[in-house]
């Protein structure tokens, strides 16, 4: 299993392999969970979504940016998106990569990028998530989103729960709108916990010492474990249902997803489009490398 881990998370970083994904369209079975293309589509996958009760952080698709030229073609595809959420109406805020908008360019480029950005979204009323990357990214990030939230109030950021230093993170956001993850990169023993039952223990800490401060707070999880404490613990302490949602991924568990919004939860789907989907697919199936058949179907299927 950690062979077939770190072999999908070495391709996810191959940019020879992720060029030429942009001319595949959606292949490999990754139409089951990065909702299509362009913004027509996905649009159409989140109103399906809103039926159901159901909100939505889009995430525009976007890796390997370190040109200036391709990090502003990236600001301009995630204001385009903001337009369209807010054209439509539809129920869902977005989820923007700093790297995406020139973090490895230079820190203050992707800073005036990610400024316009939160400003556009507030015109809107929407928030924005800046979603966390690899480790050599989290301060970087950290520093510019302290920056971000002295002026605006419709951002925040993803904390990971298999990083040592996470709790220490989660007191410095105390009042920042934060969504809680285990993790989805491959980190060296020195910085993060390896083991699967590590991380769950310090996912369930993380989560309880969170819902106990004054943020909103986003419970990012497929695991119906978690879940399930996760509810005892919220009726335990009389937790407001208001202060806190349950967010999957787009294509995961969509039965779960429909219950726990009927059982009067908030609930968020993670909704990634775009022509740069290959990355992230490739990230899902290390995840979760029961997949890999429906992708070798597809694939042999094409």
């Amino acid at each position: 299993m950690g062979l077939t881990k770190d072999f999908f998370i070495a391709l996810s970083k191959n940019q020879v392999l992720n060029s030429g994904a942009k001319k595949w369209g959606l292949k490999l079975g990754a139409s089951k969970v990065v909702a299509g293309t362009d913004i027509d589509s996905m649009l159409k996958s989140v109103k399906e979504l809103n039926a159901d009760g159901i909100s939505a952080t889009i995430d525009n698709l976007g890796e390997f940016v370190y040109s200036r030229e391709e990090a502003l073609e990236a600001k301009k595809n995630i204001l385009a998106t903001l337009e369209a959420i807010q054209q439509h109406g539809v129920s869902a805020h977005m989820s923007v990569k700093l790297t995406q908008i020139g973090l490895d360019v230079d820190p203050g480029f992707c800073l005036e990028n990610m400024r316009e950005i939160a400003e556009a979204a507030a015109r809107y009323a929407i928030f924005i998530n800046i979603d966390m990357e690899d480790y050599s990214h989290l301060q970087p990030t950290l520093d510019i989103l302290h920056t971000l939230v002295k002026e605006f109030d419709n951002v925040g950021t993803v904390i990971q729960a298999y990083l040592y230093r996470s709790e220490k993170d989660l007191e410095l956001l105390k009042t920042v709108r934060l969504r809680l993850v285990k993790g989805a990169y491959k980190e060296i023993s020195e910085v993060s916990y390896q083991s699967a039952q590590d991380i769950d223990s310090n996912y369930l800490k993380l989560i309880k010492i969170r819902l106990q401060q004054p943020g909103f707070t986003s419970i990012a999880t497929h695991d119906h474990v978690i879940i399930d404490e996760v509810k005892r613990f919220v009726k335990e302490h009389n937790i407001p249902l208001d202060r806190f949602e349950f967010q999957m991924l787009y294509g995961f568990r969509t039965e779960l997803q429909k219950q726990l919004a009927q059982e009067g939860y908030t609930f968020t789907v993670y909704v990634p489009f775009g022509e740069d989907w290959y990355g992230y697919y490739m990230r899902r199936l290390a995840e979760r490398p029961q997949n890999i058949n429906l992708a070798l179907k597809s694939f042999v299927s094409k």
